[in-house]
C-alpha cells in the first residue's frame, strides 16, 4: 500500500465516554506506517464537556464546533466538508458510538485497495458491526428489498471476501477521493436519519460501487429508537408535529420521518412512481386522519 492519507469523520453530542472510548479504540489502530490519520470531530454543542475532555486527552483531533441542531447527518456534513479542502485520499464516517477493532482501518482501507486492483476504483467500502452483547450484525451494507419496494432495504452478513450491496448504514464507511470528487458531501437536506442511505444510492446513480467489507471491523449497541408514547386517540396534528422532529416518530421499531425529508428522499430513489412509495410509510396516519384515531398498536 502506497502512502495513505485518511480523514476520519465524526459527531458527537454529550456521549463524552462513548465519544473518548471510540477515540482510543481509532489511535489504537495496527496500521502500516504509510498510513496518517486525521481526526475531524463536530462537537454539536455538547454541555457534558465532551470538546474539553476530547482536546486535553487527544490534542491531535481538529474539533469543530456546532450550535446544537445539527444532528448526525448535518453534523457529518460539516465534518466532511472541512476534511474535502485538504484532499485526503480515504474519508472514514465513524459513528462515536462504534468501538473498532484493532485491524478495522487496515482492513477497510486493503479492501479499497484490492478493489482498486480489479478495476473499481470509485468503491466505497462499508464495515460490518456487531452488537457488542449478542454478537448479532446491527450495521453495515444494505441491499434494496425488491423493484417493487425501492425504498426498503435489509442488512446483509459480511462473508470472508468483499461483495457488493445497494446502500449503506453511516456506523463506519470508507469514502476514496475518487468517489468523494464526483458524489461530493452528504446532501444537508437531510438533517439525522436518511443521509447516510442517500449517500450511496447517490454513488451508484454516478457510476460509483459499494462494497461490504469481509468479515466484522467493530462493535456498538443497537441503536433502539424510543417509542413515542403514542395513544390509539392521539389526533393527526399532534402525531405529524411529532413526525416533523429531527428525529421523526418512532413506532414500533419503524421511524416515520418527517414528510419534507422523506419526500426529498423518495422521489429522488423511486422513481416515476416515487409519490406513492413516499406515501406508503405514512398510510397509518392517514387513516388516522379518515377516521379521527391512529391505530398504534396494529402491524
Amino acid at each position: 500500500m502506497s502512502c495513505d492519507r485518511t480523514a476520519v469523520l465524526m459527531t458527537c453530542y454529550n456521549r463524552k465516554t462513548n465519544t473518548l472510548a471510540c477515540l482510543a479504540a481509532l489511535f489504537n489502530q495496527v496500521l502500516p506506517p504509510e498510513v496518517t490519520v486525521d481526526v475531524y470531530l463536530v462537537d454539536d454543542g455538547s454541555t457534558d464537556g465532551t470538546a474539553e475532555a476530547v482536546q486535553q486527552t487527544y490534542h491531535q483531533v481538529k474539533i469543530l464546533p456546532g450550535d446544537g441542531n445539527l444532528y448526525w447527518n448535518r453534523g457529518m456534513h460539516k465534518a466532511f466538508g472541512e476534511a474535502l479542502k485538504h484532499d485526503y485520499d480515504h474519508y472514514l464516517w465513524l459513528n462515536d458510538d462504534t468501538l473498532l477493532d484493532p485491524e478495522a482501518l487496515n482492513i477497510l482501507l486493503t479492501t479499497s485497495d484490492h478493489l482498486t486492483q480489479q478495476g473499481y476504483q470509485r468503491a466505497i467500502v462499508t464495515g460490518s458491526i456487531r452488537d457488542s452483547q449478542m454478537n448479532t450484525l446491527v450495521y453495515g451494507g444494505m441491499v434494496q428489498a425488491s423493484q417493487w419496494r425501492p425504498l426498503k432495504f435489509y442488512l446483509i452478513e459480511p462473508e470472508a471476501q468483499a461483495k457488493q450491496c445497494d446502500t449503506i448504514n453511516g456506523n463506519c464507511v470508507l469514502i476514496p477521493r475518487e468517489v468523494a470528487q464526483i458524489v461530493g458531501n452528504l446532501d444537508p437536506a437531510f438533517t439525522h436519519y436518511l443521509g447516510d442511505f442517500d449517500y450511496g444510492l447517490r454513488a451508484q446513480q454516478q457510476g460509483c460501487t459499494v462494497w461490504i467489507a469481509p468479515g466484522y471491523v467493530g462493535t456498538c449497541p443497537l441503536n433502539r429508537r424510543q417509542d413515542s408514547q403514542i395513544e390509539a386517540s392521539e389526533q393527526l396534528p399532534n402525531l405529524l408535529k411529532k413526525m416533523d422532529r429531527p428525529k421523526g416518530l418512532s413506532i414500533q421499531e419503524e421511524v416515520l420521518y418527517s414528510f419534507q425529508e422523506w419526500r426529498h428522499f423518495a422521489q429522488r430513489h423511486s422513481g416515476v412512481f416515487w409519490f406513492f412509495y413516499c406515501l406508503l410509510p405514512y398510510r397509518r396516519l392517514l387513516w388516522s386522519a379518515v377516521f379521527g384515531r391512529f391505530e398504534g398498536n396494529k402491524t
